[in-house]
């Protein structure tokens, strides 16, 4: 595939295990092309993230590839965030201490940098984004534009029609900040929201992870390191032996749509009490009586069932192929 028919990415991340491994992939997915990477909190907070998004780069030999760094608080400027480093270790990254990376981030923040790249090749640009989606609404903020301009968001997020993962109501990164969550659900941009009802079929066994372990792969060396963590974490939360690879199938999502199929359907937040965080699902197809909050909101695509087999066939092979 020539240069011009590779789908441009920028993803936005929180590394994160599975966000190195959906980085890895996506540099190893010759359909697209990552044309940056965005930081954010969630895994850890977002300093952290940078970090680690540099240091993965640097793995990668792929220094040439820019790091914007996000918000630092919710989009209501909240402080008290969710941090799941008990999930990830605390340098979000298996706790291997890596060195820290030569790179630096680049002088504009997270949104600058979607909204400039949505600019400069509109309706072309595709937003993969793997934590809370504080920057995607702040892009949204700073141009009103960028939801006609950006071609897609494909984001990680919701549980549609399944408990969260958080508590009952909520998934992690809708509930990181669930008014950011709104406000992209609801600005009209081209939208697919990949839930933890998809990825939680998603599942790498002990035994994938040998293969990775045997196998000559870069990626799949590195990732064999701080793997150990994460299936812990799974079998202490899930009484499994296997770990969901939640990131990775957003970005195969972006990478080969086709991979899902999907609902289409309107999609607000719950952004207060108990249900903080809760994505509602309405299907359109009742016409209401009145004029609510539901009313004329544009429609997303909510991916239902995936192809898991399929996901972590190309999963395995991008990371043992590297």
């Amino acid at each position: 595939m020539g240069e011009a028919g590779r789908k441009k990415i920028v993803i936005d991340t929180d590394p994160g295990i599975d966000d190195a491994m959906a980085i890895f992939v996506a540099l190893n997915s010759p359909e697209i092309e990552v044309i940056g990477l965005t930081t954010i909190y969630g895994n850890v907070y977002t300093t952290l993230a940078t970090r680690n998004a540099l240091h993965l780069l640097e793995i990668a030999e792929r220094t040439d590839i820019p790091v914007a760094e996000g918000s630092h608080v919710t989009i209501t400027k909240g402080t008290k965030l969710r941090i799941a480093d008990f999930v990830h270790g605390a340098d979000g990254l298996g706790n291997q201490n890596f060195p820290p990376p030569k790179g630096k981030p680049i002088d504009q923040s997270a949104a600058a940098f979607l909204v400039e790249q949505a600019n400069l090749y509109p309706g072309k640009v595709t937003v993969v984004a793997l934590g809370p989606l504080t920057n995607v609404a702040l892009a949204i903020q700073l141009d009103p534009a960028f939801p006609k301009k950006i071609g897609q968001i494909v984001l990680l997020g919701g549980a549609f029609s399944v408990n969260g993962n958080v508590n009952p109501a909520a998934e992690a990164n809708i509930f990181g900040d669930p008014d950011a969550a709104d406000i992209v659900f609801t600005s009209g941009a081209d939208i697919l929201a990949v839930g933890i009802n998809v990825t939680h079929q998603i599942v790498l066994t002990e035994a994938d992870q040998n293969k990775l372990a045997l196998s000559k792969g870069k990626y799949a060396q590195y990732l064999c390191k701080i793997l150990g963590i994460y299936f812990s974490y799974h079998h202490e939360a899930y009484s499994t032996q296997a770990v969901y690879l939640h990131d990775p199938t957003a970005l195969l999502a972006a990478v080969n749509p086709s991979l899902l199929t999907y609902t289409e359907g309107v999609v607000r937040v719950q952004t207060s009490g108990i249900t903080r965080g809760l994505t509602i699902f309405d299907n359109t197809k009742k016409r209401y009586g009145e004029i609510t909050e539901w009313s004329d909101k544009p429609t997303v695509k909510v991916a239902v069932t995936v192809d898991a087999p399929a996901i972590v066939e190309l999963v395995m092979e991008r990371l043992m192929n590297s």
